[in-house]
């Protein structure tokens, strides 16, 4: 049973008895009645009450009760009321205190548990530990509904991105602003910043890939953004998550310099890795002979990546390479005396191309295959 606007009635009793016996002996709240007005303020912000509405509460029963007050009635003097007058005031101050510090630790433990519960359920959804019909359940609590095809985007920056740093933020904020509380989640994972959108909001990636690599005055851009395929139902989650990862490392290890990274643009490193022993000896018998020129492997394989960036275009590759016209031609020629592929042929260049891409991938020459 509740009373007084919503505050349970033997609590509001309680109250209001506590103040009688102060203004009867102006004494000071003890620790056990501070601890039972915490308790009380727990319990109001458990019930869904705002800490304003509980000391509106409390502020309306002492009003609607000074008068009747033991130690306020009883008063002879001016002296003895303005005592009276005193403690009761001093001991509202520490209720509504002691109320106060109540109704946040529940709610920030309340925080915790939901920020918890929301942990525990990107994990599930991202790696695929949950049954897809209850994973669908909880998604709905989080704003996502799984029932359709739904996209993952993820941004690296030059530092690790949490729940509480300046760009997340940012980032939350925007994307509110302009689509509303929509069928979008927004978190951060293992440092990398992560969107996953459905299907018929592709804008909400779009958008959020522009403020992740230009945040604004302030705010450091992202480094690089993958973006997975559209993929269906909860699983499809995970696979455009693990795509849009993929796409990531491939990046890495190749030293893409794009900064946007589609996965279905890059579907051919997984194909290429999808066999190693046979990339491995693509790389071994195709370029293994370049480990016989001086200096070793690595400057000739980084010609034939440039050339290839380059389009062919012997000036434009050497301007890239920072050597001259000259010296490239020497390198071209090296490359196609000891490897018996010549760069000019356009099956040769498929094969150099496609061994060099392979090398670094697979780490050669630094690493042994």
């Amino acid at each position: 049973m509740t009373g007084n606007g919503g505050l349970p009635t033997g609590l509001v009793r309680q109250y209001v008895e506590l103040l009688a016996d102060v203004s009867r002996s102006g004494r000071q709240l003890r620790r056990p009645e501070l601890e039972g007005l915490r308790q009380l303020g727990e319990h109001s912000a458990e019930a869904g009450q705002g800490l304003r509405e509980v000391v509106a509460q409390c502020l309306g029963a002492t009003r609607a009760q000074w008068q009747a007050l033991p130690g306020i009635a009883g008063a002879t003097t001016l002296g003895e009321l303005r005592r009276a007058g005193e403690a009761v005031l001093a001991a509202t101050d520490a209720s509504l205190a002691a109320l106060g510090e109540g109704h946040e630790r529940a709610q920030r433990l309340a925080v915790r548990q939901e920020e918890s519960l929301r942990r525990e359920f990107i994990d599930d959804l991202l790696y695929g530990r949950s049954d897809p019909g209850l994973l669908a359940e909880r998604a709905e609590r989080f704003g996502l509904r799984l029932a359709g095809a739904h996209a993952v985007a993820v941004a690296v920056g030059e530092e690790p991105y949490g729940d509480v740093h300046p760009v997340v933020r940012r980032v939350e904020r925007e994307l509110v602003g302009r689509f509303g509380e929509r069928d979008v989640l927004l978190a951060s994972k293992d440092g990398r910043l992560l969107c996953v959108a459905p299907d018929s909001e592709r804008a909400v990636l779009d958008f959020f890939t522009q403020l992740v690599l230009g945040p604004g005055v302030g705010y450091r851009p992202a480094r690089r953004v993958a973006v997975g395929r559209r993929h269906s139902g909860a699983g499809g989650v995970v696979r455009s998550y693990e795509e849009a990862l993929g796409a990531l490392d491939f990046a890495d290890r190749l030293a893409l310099p794009a900064v946007l990274l589609r996965a279905e643009e890059l579907l051919v490193f997984p194909v290429l890795m999808r066999d190693r022993a046979a990339i491995a000896d693509l790389v071994r018998s195709v370029l293994g002979p370049l480990g016989g020129a001086r200096g070793g492997a690595g400057a000739l394989l980084e010609t034939i990546a440039v050339q290839a960036e380059a389009g062919y275009v012997n000036a434009e590759a050497a301007r890239r390479l920072g050597v001259s016209v000259r010296t490239l031609s020497y390198r071209l020629a090296r490359i196609k005396s000891l490897t018996g592929y010549d760069l000019s042929d356009p099956l040769h260049r498929y094969t150099l191309e496609t061994a060099a891409m392979g090398a670094r991938l697979l780490g050669w020459p630094q690493q042994p295959l």
